[in-house]
């Protein structure tokens, strides 16, 4: 009877292994802003719907909005030269930047649909040698960001991990596996995340050149993050981000290309 049960359990969790890939090759598509093939599992509806649900606690944990309209002003006024001169204007989402109170944590990132998000901290050192505010190294921030949006990076990651959540209840029904699925999983992720921010940078220098920025300013962004990671950053490979030299490389063959 033991042993009867175990084959049926195995039975239930190769069912469920299998129905986790096919659902996963049914949402195989190409993103069309990068050529890219892709698990998407949610519609561009669902993904504006998230980000904004999302966009009021991120900006809570940023200590909420910065209060100088002007330099909101200045950040919505970038924003919009790159989505209305690029490729970035015939998509389907709603963007909208957001300036962070927060002036410790040097930081940016985006939420599915077009919700933007650059910290006081990082804003303020995107300056020339004079203290003044650089327009392109802010445009290259943003620009980067919103080659998340469109590189469909959240929706990816989302549609990755309720594969493998599948897979590891697959595994865990057939056999004492599910430490393992889980794992791989996270492997698996950790790898496509630094695939995403360099593939974001590549994104972000052809947004820069589109709407009439110097993508080598892109460049001075990656001391920034670089200098304010200080000398024990963490190692590329224990990390989700590539190290800023190996960015800063792929950023100039990127220019190279698109620069023709």
């Amino acid at each position: 009877m033991r042993r009867k049960g175990f084959k049926f359990r195995l039975l239930i969790g190769l069912m469920i292994v299998a129905f986790a890939y096919l659902r996963k090759c049914s949402q195989r598509k190409e993103n069309l802003y990068t050529g890219k093939m892709q698990t998407i599992s949610l519609s561009t509806d669902q993904e504006i719907a998230i980000g904004l649900q999302q966009a009021p606690a991120m900006a809570n944990q940023h200590g909420g909005l910065y209060p100088d309209q002007r330099y909101q002003d200045y950040i919505d006024q970038v924003g919009k030269r790159l989505v209305d001169n690029t490729v970035a204007r015939k998509s389907p989402y709603k963007y909208q930047f957001h300036l962070l109170k927060d002036n410790r944590t040097i930081n940016a990132f985006a939420l599915p649909g077009g919700q933007i998000f650059i910290t006081y901290a990082l804003f303020s050192k995107l300056t020339d040698g004079s203290g003044n505010v650089n327009e392109d190294m802010v445009a290259g921030v943003l620009g980067h960001e919103i080659g998340h949006v469109l590189g469909k990076h959240s929706n990816e990651r989302i549609s990755e991990a309720n594969f493998w959540k599948l897979i590891t209840m697959g595994a865990s029904v057939g056999a004492d596996m599910g430490s393992l699925a889980n794992s791989i999983g996270q492997q698996t992720l950790l790898k496509n995340g630094r695939g995403d921010e360099l593939e974001s940078d590549e994104l972000g220098v052809k947004l820069m050149l589109e709407a009439g920025y110097d993508p080598r300013y892109l460049i001075n962004v990656m001391e920034i993050l670089k200098a304010a990671a200080g000398p024990n950053r963490v190692p590329e490979f224990q990390s989700t981000h590539p190290d800023p030299e190996n960015r800063i490389q792929k950023i100039k063959d990127a220019i190279k290309t698109y620069s023709k």
